[in-house]
């Protein structure tokens, strides 16, 4: 069971249990972190769903699919380490995964 840790934009942890083959998305709808909107549903297609991840989990995370790359370009505050975490599926390996929420989704 994957541990997620997301960080508010001033500092607040919200660490989630999660399970393995959830988003990161589902995990922080599924325990009530505040700043994640998704409101696509997962569906890759709104943006608000934008964290960032710490440096250390960026390879880990998987590969940024060109939808995903076409969506992030709508963001606000972008960064280098800026992903949609409905596209981040959990799995053993990313147990202590440490997502940022940006101040604003919109």
């Amino acid at each position: 069971m994957p541990t997620v840790l997301f960080v508010s934009h001033t500092g607040v942890e919200y660490p989630v249990d999660a399970h393995v083959g959830d988003t990161v998305m589902t995990a922080a709808l599924d325990n009530a972190v505040p700043g994640i909107e998704a409101e696509c549903g997962g569906g890759c297609s709104c943006g608000t769903c934008h964290v960032y991840l710490d440096a250390a989990w960026v390879d880990r995370a998987g590969d940024i699919t060109e939808m995903e790359e076409g969506m992030l370009d709508f963001v606000v505050a972008r960064e280098p380490t800026s992903r949609l975490c409905c596209q981040i599926t959990l799995n053993d390996s990313l147990d202590g995964l440490v997502v940022r929420i940006p101040k604003s989704q919109f």
